[in-house]
This record gives structure tokens, sequence and C-alpha cells, in this order.
């Protein structure tokens, strides 16, 4: 496996040089644009351009249609929506290896400006996608960005991405869950549509997780969202499976039976997102967690949750040996806050921070182990090195829990009157949990037991943020139904917070 990973790596490598262009381009019996363009990982001096050719995309082994052979891309990145100003160009050998994915690393752009790129294979051009660069770290910018997470697909329509695709965003992030695990039945779910038998089992080999990556990302809302800014990504267990962690499956078995489905699953992953070629996953193993620095105010560090935690105990919640980051991920996160001269520092979580007791009497507490709960000592070292380290406006954005939650996360939970270090911003899901209602029981009973929790919403959507140097705004856009097509979007609520002061006010 690590040698096959090595190989791959050479090929990506290859791929982006000018030999490409000799490779003949085959006949084609479509348009192998039918996954969409996305671009990704954005720099203040690049991005990374992403397509994946498919000419039949739903192929029952995996494979889009395309012929097992290499495929010259031609890419291009112009200043101009019309392409007619173009600054850059090569060409990109596709591999079968690959699943005939592109990545291509563009380099040599300028700092915090607009670009548009499109591919070419023979006569079929892509649609024209549009991306920006991170601002120069000495400017004050104003970053607008969004985030969703957990998007079955057989669970409703993409419905908030359409909206999310109608925004002036300079960055998109997705926290986790993009695809789900399970079988798909063959009406497709409340999608009602009609699909082959290759969909109602499991994920667990290759071909099953490319063939569930092409599913999701035939969806035209989806695919209108990843063309009009840079995204950036994170994992977490529906990637794979269901409440994984480490090396090991809910299920149990033997932990070499889940790290080759976890191989599988990351590979896919990487084939199917805008991602660095230097994070090709090395058998089941993938580099993950990062910082992207937005000029002057924003820096986000985007965090892995899931590869290196330890297993899932809530009675040993406050074991100081149990980590939920690893120790070389906690170090580098603090570090990389703490070197960070940002005005705002967004730490980009896959789950649930802040405590949350699911019960209202006062002398019992159901925690969830799988969140941050379940690692309650480590959660307590983060935030008192990032209050030692006097790191400047920690806020976390978090997605996973198919609601949304805004809270004040405290020095000390256990005391409501400790003071508050943070804000979290937790969002809700695209489709996951269906059309929801505004509020429900359960919902009453967690702001009544939890009073730093300030606000709770069962329905579906994201959430959109705008950082400015002194504040920071979100806003929580839901949409009224995903179960049929057509649904409305609106925002239900927004929370502004002030630098230096870690505290949720209404908008």
């Amino acid at each position: 496996m690590l040698t096959y990973a090595t190989g791959v790596a050479g090929l990506i490598a290859l791929g982006q040089v000018p030999g490409g262009a000799k490779d003949p381009t085959p006949a084609l019996r479509a348009n192998p644009f039918t996954l969409g363009v996305s671009s990704g990982d954005p720099r203040q001096d690049g991005v990374v351009l992403w397509t994946r050719l498919a000419t039949e995309p739903l192929a029952d082994d995996g494979m889009g249609g395309m012929p097992s052979v290499p495929v010259p891309v031609r890419w291009e990145v112009a200043e101009d929506d019309g392409m007619r100003r173009v600054v850059r160009k090569g060409v990109f050998t596709a591999r079968p290896e690959l699943s005939h994915a592109v990545h291509v690393e563009v380099n040599g752009l300028r700092p915090g400006r607009e670009y548009w790129y499109r591919f070419t294979v023979g006569d079929e051009t892509s649609r024209t996608g549009r991306t920006k660069t991170a601002p120069d770290p000495r400017w004050a910018t104003e970053v607008s960005f969004a985030y969703a997470s957990c998007q079955a697909w057989d669970a409703g329509f993409y419905t908030a991405y359409r909206d999310m695709a109608a925004q002036d965003l300079d960055l998109i992030g997705h926290l986790g869950d993009y695809i789900y695990e399970n079988a798909i039945g063959a009406t497709g779910g409340q999608r009602r549509t009609p699909l082959s038998a290759a969909h109602n089992a499991p994920t667990m080999t290759l071909s099953q997780y490319r063939l569930r990556y092409a599913l999701v990302n035939t969806d035209p809302d989806l695919q209108a969202a990843r063309a009009v800014a840079p995204w950036f990504f994170a994992v977490d267990d529906h990637d794979v499976e269901d409440n994984w962690g480490s090396d090991r499956s809910p299920m149990g078995g033997p932990p070499e039976n889940f790290l080759r489905r976890r191989a599988a699953a990351f590979r896919a992953y990487f084939e199917n997102q805008p991602l660095r070629p230097s994070t090709l996953p090395t058998g089941p193993d993938m580099s993950l967690y990062q910082s992207i620095g937005y000029g002057r105010l924003a820096t986000f560090h985007v965090l892995d949750e899931r590869q290196f935690r330890s297993p899932a105990n809530v009675t040993a919640r406050l074991d100081p040996s149990r980590s939920m980051l690893g120790e070389r991920q906690a170090s580098w996160l603090l570090d990389s806050m703490g070197r960070s001269r940002s005005e705002w520092n967004i730490m980009a979580n896959q789950v649930m921070m802040f405590q949350l007791d699911r019960l209202t009497d006062p002398g019992l507490q159901q925690l969830n182990p799988d969140t941050w709960d379940g690692y309650a000592a480590e959660r307590d070292r983060l935030w008192a090195g990032i209050t030692r380290r006097k790191v400047a406006n920690p806020v976390v954005i978090t997605g996973d829990a198919h609601v949304n939650c805004a809270a004040e996360l405290k020095a000390d939970f256990a005391d409501p009157e400790s003071p508050a270090v943070g804000v979290e911003f937790l969002g809700t899901s695209i489709t996951s949990g269906g059309d929801g209602t505004d509020t429900s029981a359960g919902g009453q009973e967690w702001l009544a037991a939890n009073p730093h929790l300030k606000f709770f919403n069962n329905q579906r959507g994201y959430i959109r943020c705008r950082v400015a140097k002194d504040t920071m705004r979100a806003d929580y856009v839901v949409v009224d139904k995903v179960t049929t097509p057509g649904g409305t979007a609106s925002v239900r609520k927004s929370f502004v917070v002030e630098s230096g002061r870690p505290a949720l006010q209404d908008a």
C-alpha cells in the first residue's frame, strides 16, 4: 500500500509538467466535466484547481466511464470571467490510477484578487469557475466566508448551496460528512431518483467511495457553490464510517480491516476535492490539519479530530492522558495560534466544543463522548494554552450536530460565573435530519440546562460570516424545506462578537 501511494504521488507531480501535452487525447463518449470544477486551499500567491473527468459519472465501477489511459487536460486562469486575459495556463495529465482527477497547483498570482479558470479536453470545455487568492498578510481586508457540513444525499436536496452560490464569498469551508457511508436504496431516499443496485450497500471499497463522491458531486446546487469561491475541507466520521476514531471502527474487529477501509475512503476523498498534491494519503494516513492566513484580520486553523483521537469513553473524560487531537497536532495548534498576528483566530472544528448537558436534572449529566465533552481534560489544556499565549479573539466554528447553536466557551463549565474565553458558532446540516423545525423540546431542555448556550435551532442550512477589524458577524441561514425541492432560504438569527470581548451579542 505504501509503495503504491508513493508511485501515485510521483504520477501527480508528473501530471503537471509540460510533457503531459504529448499524451494523445483519447476519443471520449461524452462531455467529461459532469462533476463540475472547484478550487481550494487559497494562498496569497495561488490556489489549487480541481476537476475529475467522468463521461458516465454514475458508472457502477466508480471510474466514471473513462478509458484506462492518461488524458491531457488543458487549464487556464484569467483575470476576467470571459477568459480573455489569461495569466496562467498549462496541461495536466489526468491518470486512471487517480480516477482521472486533476489537481493543479497554480502559483504566481496576485494577492486578494479574483480569478476565473476552466479546463478543456479535446473539443469539450468545462464551466468557468471563480476563485480568489488570500489577501496579503499586511492587509486589513475584510473577509466574507461561509461553512457547511453533513449533507446526506438521500436525506434531501442541497437547497442551501443554491443560496450560498449567490453570495459574494471569499472562502467556503466544509467541516465534515461530505458523504455518508450508508447504503442508499433504489429510489434514492428523499430524492426519489432511481439508482442502480451498486448504491445499495455501505461504502467499503475504493470503487464504492468513488461512486458515492460522484453521486454527491453531480448535484447542480453543490456544483454551483463549488465553482464560486475557493474551499477548505475537514474530515469527519461519515466520510469513512460513523463514529470512527484513530485506527478503530466502533463496530470492533481487527484494526487492519478498518485501516483498509480508511485508506480507500481517504483516497477517494483526495481524488474528489481541490486538495494540494502533497496531501495525497499514504495508505490510511493523510495530512489534514493546516493554517490558512487571510491578511491581518483572520487565520483559519483547520483541525483533524478523527485520525489521532483516543477511543471514546465518557467515564474517562477527565483523564489527562486522553486526546482528541493527538500530541503533535495539539502542539502545532497552540504554536500556530501563538504565532498568529491576526485579529481573529478561527478554529475550524468538526465536533461540538462547548459542554452540552442534555438533561435538565441538576443532579445528573448526560454528555456525548464523541464530542469534546469526552475529552474534557484536553479541552481545558487547550483553552489554558490559548489564554496563556494571549491569542487574539479565538472563535470556534463547528459542524456535525445537525442543529444550529451559539455558545460562549467557559474557562470552567462547572462554574456558571466562570469567564468566557471564546465563542462557538455551531452550524446545522445541509440535509441530514430532514426538514426539521425552528425549535424542539430537546432544544429547549438544552437551553435550560446550559446557561452558556445562547441559541438553538433545528432547521437545515449553513452559516455565513463577515470578519472585520473590530467585529465578527455570523448569520444563521436556514431553509424551510429540504425533503422536497424549491425551498426558500432566510436568515434566522445573527450574532456579533466584538474584538477583545468573547461574548455573543444580537446583531
